[in-house]
């Protein structure tokens, strides 16, 4: 379709200039042509490109754009306002957000640091992760693809080459060929396989492998052959190319990069957590690694390709269920031993049927126990105190299949805290103590657990002590003083083990 002239009109909308103009569709910035006010934020108009030489694909494409983005809600996707059908003038009009897409980053000056780059996969991957809670992978997310705002937010463009779960997959069933753009689309969608949402978790490590060296890690195929290449070929380590990189970046982003779906992150929340807490990142050979990866192992893998076929996957809001990010808040004052073992056999059995889960093991200090001028009452003695009792509470729990990870945090507001913690990280399960006083106590102390429980963002298990602690032997505790625990004796003990606004966790 030519380009329309701005002043024109079509359907209520009045053309504005054309912000870009490519190889698949126009997009126009637009207005109501009655001169009603808008919806509340700027609009965009996408045309596609139907002329006689394009292909199936930009038909297609448009019918699953249509289709999915009615469904998608949030802030990491544009909002929907209207379409037009293809009877008459195919068009869709959305949110128009303003900001720099990451080619902006890669097109600037080089190289990028590696704080920014942080900062960007966290964004990115937090918005995939939003994407695939609502049943939907993107499948061609590239730098075009990802719109930073200002505040740093990711909003996730283009889904005509998406997979709804809860929709016909138009592509797979009109088009029987990967689809995908060459440089990022992963493994398992060169031999079809369609709506994993791993399969954004490679793209995201293929632009993270791009910010760090400034290349692309397979190039850019342009045949079948070339392609299926990436289900046995490991790419160059990044700090081979880029000496400066911290080996924990580049075991996060050859994670990412894994050939078979189920060696990368189980899902993006769980590589967004990976590159907000750098210091948790258990690095191995594989981010220590700057030779490369040798022809024998390369060998064994093409052999185990030839002919492979992946297993399409589950729902992927479904998939994400069996991977959740599981925090426990461990009190540190005020707290029985018989406490402490029953809230870690609770965490126990949350993790024993999740295999691919996380565990963040966190307790809440006030910012008067770090404040002394006392050597050891020092910032970083008290937190490292901390760390090394939460370390020692959570070993038991340190499986195979299961990564832990323990934080200290710094907060008046306990229960606010936790919450944030938990919102910041796309935390699935809260596991923490409940407090045991009475119903006349609740009703003028406003405890920690009701707290988090009346904000909770998402499952919540309170955990009540549940044996003597005679009967239970004698595990190691988080403070050798004596603990008082769970008391009704006092209004004092409403606030044990966690505390209220008034003190610490405790």
């Amino acid at each position: 379709m030519k380009l329309l002239e701005p002043g024109a009109t079509l359907d209520g909308f009045t053309i504005e200039e054309c912000i870009h103009s490519g190889g698949m569709a126009h997009i126009y910035r637009v207005v109501y042509a009655d001169g009603r006010p808008g919806p509340g934020f700027a609009m965009a108009m996408k045309i596609p490109r139907m002329t006689a030489g394009d292909g199936a694909e930009n038909i297609v494409s448009f019918e699953v754009e249509c289709q999915i983005m009615q469904a998608l809600h949030g802030n990491s996707t544009p909002r929907f306002v209207a379409a037009g059908d293809l009877q008459h003038t195919p068009y869709l009009v959305m949110e128009y957000v303003q900001g720099h897409t990451l080619q902006h980053w890669l097109d600037g000056p080089q190289p990028v640091a590696v704080d920014t780059i942080t900062q960007l996969g966290v964004a990115l991957a937090r918005s995939a992760h939003a994407l695939h809670q609502q049943n939907t992978v993107h499948l061609d997310l590239k730098p075009a693809n990802v719109l930073l705002r200002e505040d740093g937010s990711a909003v996730l463009l283009d889904f005509g080459l998406s997979c709804h779960a809860h929709y016909p997959d138009l592509l797979a069933e009109q088009l029987r060929k990967a689809v995908g753009s060459p440089a990022w689309i992963a493994p398992e969608q060169v031999v079809g396989v369609r709506g994993d949402p791993r399969s954004d978790v490679f793209a995201i490590g293929v632009m993270l492998y791009q910010l760090c060296t400034g290349e692309l890690p397979f190039g850019t195929p342009q045949t079948a052959a070339g392609l299926r290449q990436r289900l046995w070929v490991d790419p160059t380590p990044p700090r081979k190319l880029r000496a400066d990189l911290p080996a924990w970046l580049q075991e996060v982003v050859l994670r990412c990069l894994e050939p078979e779906a189920a060696r990368r992150y189980p899902s993006a929340a769980h590589l967004a957590f990976d590159l907000s807490h750098p210091t948790q990142v258990h690095v191995t050979q594989r981010g220590t690694n700057t030779v490369g990866t040798p022809f024998r192992t390369h060998f064994k893998r093409w052999l185990k390709a030839a002919g492979m076929h992946y297993q399409p996957s589950p729902l992927p809001a479904r998939q994400l269920q069996e991977v959740p990010i599981v925090m426990v808040a461990v009190p540190h004052k005020d707290v029985t031993d018989a406490t402490l073992y029953s809230l870690r056999e609770a965490v126990a059995r949350a993790l024993g049927t999740r295999p691919g889960a996380r565990l963040a093991c966190v307790t809440v200090i006030s910012s008067s126990q770090t404040s002394a001028s006392d050597e050891d009452k020092s910032e970083t003695n008290v937190h490292r105190r901390y760390l090394t009792a939460l370390r020692q509470w959570s070993q038991p729990l340190d499986h195979p299949g299961h990564q832990t990870s323990c934080h200290v945090l710094e907060s008046g507001d306990v229960a606010q805290a936790l919450l944030d913690y938990a919102r910041g990280n796309h935390v699935s399960v809260i596991v923490m103590g409940a407090a045991t006083h009475g119903l006349m106590t609740q009703r003028f102390v406003a405890t920690v657990p009701i707290k988090v429980a009346m904000d909770a963002p998402c499952t919540l298990i309170l955990v009540k002590q549940n044996l003597p602690f005679a009967q239970l032997g004698s595990p190691a505790s988080l403070n050798a003083a004596p603990a008082k625990g769970y008391s009704d004796s006092d209004a004092d003990s409403a606030a044990a083990p966690y505390g209220d606004d008034l003190g610490p966790l405790g």
